[in-house]
């Protein structure tokens, strides 16, 4: 029998504070989290939900190195973005603090110091990389090298980017100091170990035997690993910028961020119930759970119920829901190449909108496999479900109640058979929501919230009752009232999903009240009550602006080309003897017309100083006739002649291929006199 708790504990992985949040994140962990704990206050359940930046660790050292700054300048300016993109896209944390901050400091540092005292952790020397003139121990991100597989000459210490293996940093050819540039030596430190292989059995006991129940990706995945073999992992590291390990000897050392990023859940309910947090942490009657991505699976159903057993004192989670990845427009999410749809910047360019992201992102989630989000499908949901079915339904309702009855709810009369086989129909939605919703399936529980919209259209449709005005206002009254009630239904299903629009129907239906246990309900609205003005819950959305958001994408893609072209290698030496046979004048194109029945191909007449010839060129894709015609260009004029569909061509054009594929003019920075020869 399951165990019925008394409250609930919500945690969501914390986002790395050295850039913004993406659509990745909010579809994957944020979303998710927000629908399940509104859902929980929307029963009256005691319920809170945790979240915090993630705010050390060496990628922050290296982005504040790079621009000069320091680490917490780094981290103030993405907590800020990241909290107010947050607040403003409706996720409803009851905290949003920060593991900079001096409550987390304390807490990690006492949490270290329990297990320290238990004699939990063991003490390890091993051989690591120092920057003699930094005078510091380097990180794994602090040394570059010649990958040992691809022999790419930018690898890093952990891994290389261009073939994704990972590394050590002493796989590396030839390893470089990021800090100085200097080759760095391999010194002895010593470092503190979570032993996890001790504590394999109570895992795969708990995880294996306890939790059978768990999402088939995150149970899969924790098997793996426990079959695997667990091995102990370090929990500090040599660095400057983090909690200080709290023990003599350890200078120059702070907590691993990994270790210290998962006790900012207990930091932040500290902060938040000073007098009461240790209930929600330490009662086995409160059911923690943490909303993660794929990539954290390890760390929170592995690593730190470790850490949580080794202390002693608090429960552990009774799920991990982590979902897959969102991919966009069909290419991987990647924060270094700026390919993600980023939540301010959504915020921007799509003010009033957040609840079609909310729709799209958890119609579309990655629940059980990688999805893909693409901005034409982004479009559709709106146009076609948004607007069209929930938005046309309610808009219909309201308007024909104002027209008919002066805005009052009209009294239900007589039903007829298909009244009441609508009201049948959305009897059960209460029941079949709650049982997707608590089993972590939000698609399946939006969608059942959309079918009963669906309802209210085909219904609306069906009765027209605009028809029935002029003969039949009693049986236009109980057709209005019943599709009222519906829209009361739909206020309610939908809370958890789009907050934004269910309080303007709330508003728009004179609802102060929103009670989950009315859901289902047909006598929501009472008989007489005086509704709000009819306005529209959503708009269309235009090509145009569909359109932008992916030509932003194209142009963050050549950007991306452009920054990571590598010239092809040099050809084989020719003697200056061979050079000097060329050739090389600067000419003037006086006409131009294209090669018909070819793509590439265009037919130039050039002044070429010497005489007036005509050359063929494969340029027709980058240029119009018009485009090229006196232009002073290069001109191989001693090029052996050849025909090309037909035409004598006597002489090569010179251009440079960009990194695009763009092909440009080999020409002189200032006019000079056709026939001027090249050297």
């Amino acid at each position: 029998m399951e165990k019925k708790f008394k409250r609930t504990l919500v945690t969501t992985a914390l986002p790395y504070a050295n850039g913004p949040v993406h659509i990745g994140h909010l579809a994957g962990v944020y979303v998710p989290a927000d629908i399940y704990t509104r859902y929980l206050r929307l029963k009256g359940e005691d319920v809170i939900m945790i979240g915090g930046s993630d705010e050390h660790g060496v990628p922050i050292t290296l982005k504040a190195k790079a621009e000069g700054i320091t680490p917490q300048d780094v981290v103030d300016r993405y907590h800020n973005i990241i909290k107010k993109s947050f607040e403003e896209f409706g996720i409803s944390f009851d905290i949003y603090s920060r593991t900079s901050s001096a409550i987390h400091h304390r807490t990690a540092s006492d949490f270290f110091r329990k297990l320290y005292d238990k004699g939990v952790f063991i003490e390890k020397t091993s051989e690591q990389y120092y920057d003699e003139e930094a005078h510091q121990f380097l990180a794994d991100r602090y040394i570059t090298g010649t990958c040992p597989h691809c022999k790419n000459e930018r690898a890093y210490g952990d891994q290389c980017e261009a073939c994704g293996t990972s590394l050590n940093a002493t796989d590396l050819i030839n390893p470089k100091s990021a800090i100085s540039g200097s080759t760095p030596v391999l010194r002895e430190t010593k470092h503190w170990y979570l032993p996890l292989d001790k504590y394999e059995a109570f895992l795969r006991q708990w995880i294996l035997e306890g939790h059978k129940e768990w999402k088939p990706n995150v149970y899969g995945q924790c098997k793996s690993w426990l079959d695997m073999g667990l091995q102990p992992r370090a929990v500090s590291r040599d660095l400057d910028w983090g909690v200080p390990v709290p023990v003599e000897g350890a200078d120059g050392k702070v907590l691993y961020v990994w270790f210290d990023a998962p006790i900012g859940y207990i930091s932040n309910t500290k902060e938040l119930l000073p007098d009461t947090w240790e209930k929600y942490w330490k009662d086995e009657d409160t059911k923690l759970v943490h909303f993660i991505g794929k990539d954290n699976i390890v760390f929170h159903c592995i690593v730190f119920p470790a850490m949580l057993k080794a202390e002693g004192s608090y429960i552990l989670p009774e799920n991990v829901p982590a979902n897959e990845f969102l991919n966009l427009e069909g290419d991987k999410i990647s924060t270094s190449r700026n390919w993600a749809v980023w939540l301010h910047e959504y915020l921007e360019e799509f003010p009033g909108k957040q609840d079609v992201l909310r729709y799209v992102l958890t119609a579309n989630a990655p629940e059980t496999k990688d999805n893909d989000f693409t901005w034409k499908d982004f479009q559709a949901r709106n146009n076609n479900e948004l607007v069209a079915i929930l938005g046309n339904f309610v808009n219909r309702a309201m308007v024909l109640t104002h027209k008919y009855f002066e805005g009052k709810v009209p009294a239900c009369g007589e039903m007829t058979e298909y009244d009441l086989k609508t009201l049948e129909d959305f009897k059960n939605v209460k029941a079949e929501m709650e049982s997707f919703i608590e089993s972590y399936r939000f698609r399946e529980a939006l969608k059942e919230a959309m079918n009963l919209a669906r309802i209210g259209n085909k219904y609306l449709a069906d009765t027209e009752p605009w028809k029935l005005a002029k003969t039949d206002m009693r049986r236009v009254a109980t057709i209005l009232n019943v599709s009222l009630q519906i829209a009361a239904n739909l206020a309610i299903a939908f809370e958890p999903f789009l907050p934004f629009s269910a309080c303007k129907l709330r508003g728009m239906l004179s609802m102060p009240q929103c009670d989950w246990n009315s859901l289902g309900c047909t006598t929501i609205l009472a008989e007489g009550l005086q509704l709000g003005k009819a306005e529209l819950l959503f708009e269309k959305i235009e090509d145009a602006t569909i359109e932008a958001q992916i030509q932003k994408l194209l142009d963050t893609k050549k950007a991306n080309e452009l920054k990571n072209y590598t010239p092809n290698p040099a050809k084989t030496n020719i003697s200056f003897e061979d050079f000097t046979k060329m050739d090389i004048r600067i000419g003037k194109i006086l006409e131009a017309d294209r090669v018909p029945k070819t793509s590439k191909l265009m037919k130039l007449k050039v002044d070429t100083g010497i005489d007036q010839r005509i050359v063929v060129s494969g340029i027709a894709e980058h240029y119009t006739p018009e485009e090229v015609i006196g232009r002073q260009v290069s001109i191989l004029v001693n090029l052996e002649p050849r025909k090309l569909k037909g035409i004598e061509s006597q002489g090569m054009i010179l251009m440079a291929e960009n990194a695009d594929g763009k092909l440009v003019f080999v020409q002189p920075s200032i006019e000079v006199k056709n026939g001027a020869e090249v050297r």
